[in-house]
């Protein structure tokens, strides 16, 4: 479960955890024989979660940076270790690892470092710049 808001991943993470125990309840119901389900629900991953300012210099660098490799950048919210800064107000950018993958964060996951150095060459020159060695 993933969201920018901690309050509509709790709704989320509470509906869920409902429908889970609505489900075991259900199947204890039509039990003949045996013992019943037991459900232990337990988070994990908690990522907090928040947002960097757009015109935060580190963003601008960041953005100034990609398009000097050719890319247009592009802002997008996701789950990452970034929000973990992001949640103490700190911010942060999460960069593409370069090449190319699919299926993320499933068994069929796959990635091909194709000109995959650009990545590592692009955080350098953004740690650079956020360093104030570049000027």
């Amino acid at each position: 479960m993933r969201s920018e808001s901690p309050g509509s991943l709790e709704v989320i993470a509470t509906a869920f955890e409902d429908a889970v125990k609505g489900a075991v309840a259900g199947e204890n119901d039509r039990l003949r024989e045996g013992p019943p389900l037991q459900l232990d629900l337990e988070r994990i991953g908690e990522r907090p979660s928040g947002e960097t300012d757009p015109n935060t210099p580190l963003v601008q660098r960041a953005k100034a940076v990609t398009r000097y490799f050719g890319v247009e950048p592009v802002l997008s919210r996701s789950s990452t270790n970034s929000n973990i800064p992001i949640s103490m107000g700190i911010p942060a950018v999460t960069i593409g690892r370069g090449g190319a993958g699919g299926d993320n964060h499933s068994p069929s996951e796959w990635w091909m470092n194709v000109e995959g150095h650009k990545a590592i060459q692009r955080a350098f020159l953004i740690l650079v710049a956020e360093a104030g060695l570049g000027s």
